[in-house]
């Protein structure tokens, strides 16, 4: 495929890091031999493998199926259910990647958002990040300046129920984001790195292992060279008009070209990808997950996805591209796993959805699409109401124009209610506002136990509220309006909302000698922690997880047991 010199360079580097020899399960599939079926009987898998595609929506699962041929593919014959959903409201990386192994929704979690606001903290934005220590001294929550931790996470993942059962468990969560690789890898793995423009790093005050290191200054040679252009596939070329930009520029014929050492484009790459599964595939082999007396679990967080999202959308050639590499990138990996002859099931899932930009999305029969009033800026609405009625200042906290609003602990109680009347009053009066909703009243609000794709809105709010972490309101755009004021390179299109092309993700199991069926009624991610717990005998208390086990069997017998 035109594809092919998409995201090599990392793989061609961490080749000698890589290299697996021919195994006698090599030959057995070669020569045609079919696997064992599955059953209920089948013993355990010696490896799970769980992947998150950051901002890999239904749609574009829908949309790119048919053009997959690679590791993709293979999943999609397995067990396949379309329609999954991050069913919460806060539909961004943080919170959706904490439901992925903990069968538990951010209510529960308590990652209620990529940022919330501890007013109580001693710096001066309140701002605190989900993966954070905000208690290290020096420490803020810009970008780069924060002490990465797992101490947010309120309730154990996968990986820390399996170290439970049995310490030698082994977990290794990679990740091109930290939060994604601590989210999922929770409070107990054994390795957790992410991608940084120096190569790899975790934990500060960690030191990463000798192959985690190696991995790192490979994948630092590959970000320091620079990237032609790649070329368009044939199978992208309807894809290919440009879409000009409010701030000069425009999107939507891309073709990952880089200068050397550009860190963020490289994320924004297939090559991001490629560097993750190659650092997991090191690390796998160097630690033998998969290969002892116990069940080992390789988590992997592929970030490429959402960068190109974010900074050109999800309908443009970046995309189309990203998607058949992301495809091909996974066959490679999977091939690798294939070679040592080992016994793993994958379970692969999203973060959250995502939506195009609303430039392409007029010119693509929506006229209706529309970015976010500048009026709706939290600061601008804070500052307006705190002169009208003459509040102390700052007045109100917030990450963005909706989601979580956060009232100044410094106002009496008679200054709150004038405060909480008038800015409720402003935000509902506006014409891009679907609703406002007050913690007061999701507090009262039970989580439903119904089926996601029937959730109002109060449902979908209430699977995000945590009392000690979400704000005094909440505020709801309507469908389509994406909350970016102004398109500029970079930053055209985001998710987050509560509508359902940021809700719905696919949810995707294969293993060897698996029967592959597709179930099309709705599913949550919160189901997978228990569908995998399962399937691989780890104890599990089911009224302390929202979620529920997935059959995998296909015909009477059951997985969930």
């Amino acid at each position: 495929m035109k594809t092919k010199m998409l995201a090599t360079a990392a793989k061609i580097t961490l080749a000698a890091l890589l290299s697996i020899t021919a195994t006698g399960a090599v030959l057995a599939q070669s020569s045609g031999a079919p696997p064992a079926k599955v059953t209920a009987s089948t013993p355990a898998p010696k490896l799970v493998v769980v992947i998150a595609v950051d901002q890999f929506s239904a749609d574009l699962f829908a949309e790119y199926r048919s053009h997959f041929t690679g590791g993709l593919a293979r999943l999609a014959s397995g067990v396949v259910f379309p329609a999954g959903y991050q069913s919460h409201a806060a539909t961004e990386t943080c919170p959706g990647h904490s439901t992925i192994l903990t069968g538990n929704h951010p209510a529960h979690t308590g990652i209620i958002a990529n940022n919330y606001f501890d007013l109580s903290v001693s710096r001066d934005d309140k701002r605190v990040y989900c993966a954070e220590d905000e208690t290290v001294a020096g420490t803020t929550s810009g970008s780069g300046k924060y002490a990465p931790s797992v101490n947010h996470l309120l309730v154990p993942t996968l990986g820390d129920l399996m170290k439970a059962a049995n310490p030698k468990a082994q977990v290794v969560s990679v990740a091109g984001k930290d939060r994604a690789a601590i989210m999922m890898g929770g409070h107990k793995a054994d390795e957790l790195m992410w991608l940084v423009p120096t190569g790899l790093t975790g934990y500060r005050g960690t030191t990463l292992s000798p192959t985690a290191q190696q991995a790192g200054t490979a994948i630092a040679a590959a970000i320091a060279q620079p990237r032609p252009a790649a070329t368009l596939p044939a199978d992208c070329a309807s894809h290919d008009i440009a879409i000009p930009l409010d701030k000069g520029g425009s999107v939507g014929t891309g073709r990952f070209q880089r200068d050397g050492g550009d860190f963020r484009r490289f994320m924004a790459s297939p090559e991001a990808d490629g560097a993750v599964l190659a650092a997991g595939a090191a690390l796998r082999q160097a630690r033998g997950l998969g290969e002892g007396d116990t069940t080992d679990l390789l988590i992997l967080g592929l970030s490429a996805t959402d960068y190109v999202g974010h900074s050109t959308g999800t309908e443009g050639s970046e995309m189309c591209m990203q998607m058949l590499a992301l495809d091909r990138e996974l066959g490679d990996f999977f091939a690798r796993l294939d070679a040592t002859g080992i016994d793993y099931v994958v379970a692969l899932t999203a973060d959250h959805g995502g939506h195009d930009l609303p430039e392409r999305n007029r010119q693509n029969a929506w006229p209706a699409a529309e970015r976010v009033d500048k009026a709706l800026d939290p600061d601008a609405m804070g500052k307006a109401v705190a002169e009208k009625l003459g509040l102390p200042q700052p007045l109100l906290y917030s990450d963005g124009p909706f989601g979580d609003m956060y009232l100044s602990k410094a106002l009496t109680p008679s200054q709150r209610k004038a405060a909480m009347t008038e800015l409720l009053a402003r935000y509902r009066a506006h014409p891009q506002v679907e609703a406002v909703v007050t913690g007061e009243e999701l507090a009262k609000y039970p989580i439903s136990k119904r089926s996601p794709d029937v959730w109002s809105l109060m449902d979908k709010l209430r699977a995000s509220y945590n009392v000690q972490r979400s704000g005094d309101f909440l505020v709801v755009l309507k469908p389509r309006v994406t909350p970016i004021p102004e398109s500029g390179m970079g930053y055209v299109a985001t998710h987050g909302s509560v509508w359902d092309y940021d809700r719905r993700v696919p949810i995707l199991f294969w293993r060897k000698g698996l029967t592959g069926f597709e179930q099309p009624n709705a599913v949550m991610t919160v189901d997978i922690l228990p569908t995998l717990a399962s399937v691989i005998g780890v104890p599990l208390d089911a009224g302390k997880i929202d979620g529920r086990c997935l059959d995998l069997l296909s015909g009477p017998e059951s997985s969930c047991r």
